[in-house]
């Protein structure tokens, strides 16, 4: 047997060889997906945002095929990918899906926070934070680039007077701005006791009034008023607890820089 006839055979027996192990480990080691997985997959938007709680549409498909967790838990999807997930999984009756949108947390616009210079560089938030918390007076405030106009899948959120703004009616609480602000002042909460303190600043009030003329000053008005005790004031910034909040907006009535709303 020459050199070429040895090596055509001997390359021939191993792939043969190989094809055979890899159609043995194949019937060995398969695992049978459930059919309804891909189809409950595409039911979710795929933005992989984690408001419901799971690091993405994939996890969260296949809890939902574990029986594990609810089916409401996607705001992006909205009620039509709840309607269709529970038709799939056979889920007859489950909660509706509760709307969910984000809030900024800030109203220091053009018209109310004072500059403190004048900023030339990258033009996005995260760029303008590095250098000494961004150009605005407030370091706690909106920086106003639209790094989260940038990323809502919704095409929610708008620039205005050096602000974001969120649409309510196209938020669908994916909760993918709030991981973007690098300034932490997006949060994403329930809708039906939609009150919120629109401010982050915890400095004290005297030193805050040269910035921002609608910033929480720690007055303490709205916690004496409230009828729930749902608002706190810790490090002269008021925040709510929306486990006790019943919405009946007398700290807005009360607040004296308007910066419940």
């Amino acid at each position: 047997m020459d050199t070429i006839t040895f090596a055509i055979i001997s390359t021939g027996a191993i792939g043969l060889a190989c094809a055979v192990l890899i159609t043995v480990a194949s019937k060995l080691m398969f695992v049978k997906v459930d059919p309804r997985l891909e189809k409950v997959r595409n039911c979710l938007p795929g933005a992989n945002c984690g408001a419901c709680g799971f690091s993405s549409c994939d996890v969260y498909a296949e809890e939902l095929i574990e029986g594990e967790t609810a089916t409401n838990l996607c705001p992006p999807g909205g009620d039509e990918a709840l309607a269709r997930i529970n038709k799939i999984l056979g889920v007859s009756k489950s909660e509706g899906l509760t709307k969910m949108i984000a809030t900024v947390h800030c109203r220091g616009d053009s018209k109310t926070m004072h500059d403190k210079m004048e900023y030339v560089g990258i033009n996005t938030c995260f760029a303008a934070k590095q250098l000494f918390g961004g150009p605005g007076a407030c370091t706690y405030a909106c920086v106003g680039f639209g790094d989260c106009v940038n990323v809502c899948p919704s095409d929610a959120i708008c620039i205005e007077d050096n602000l974001a703004r969120i649409d309510p009616r196209r938020c669908s609480g994916c909760v993918v701005c709030v991981d973007v602000c690098p300034m932490g002042i997006i949060s994403v909460e329930y809708a039906p006791v939609h009150v919120a303190v629109l401010c982050k600043n915890t400095e004290k009030g005297a030193k805050l009034k040269d910035k921002c003329s609608k910033g929480c000053i720690g007055c303490m008005k709205c916690v004496k008023e409230c009828p729930t005790e749902a608002i706190t004031v810790t490090d002269n910034l008021a925040s709510i607890d929306y486990s006790k909040c019943d919405g009946c907006r007398r700290c807005v009535e009360v607040c004296v820089k308007s910066c419940i709303v």
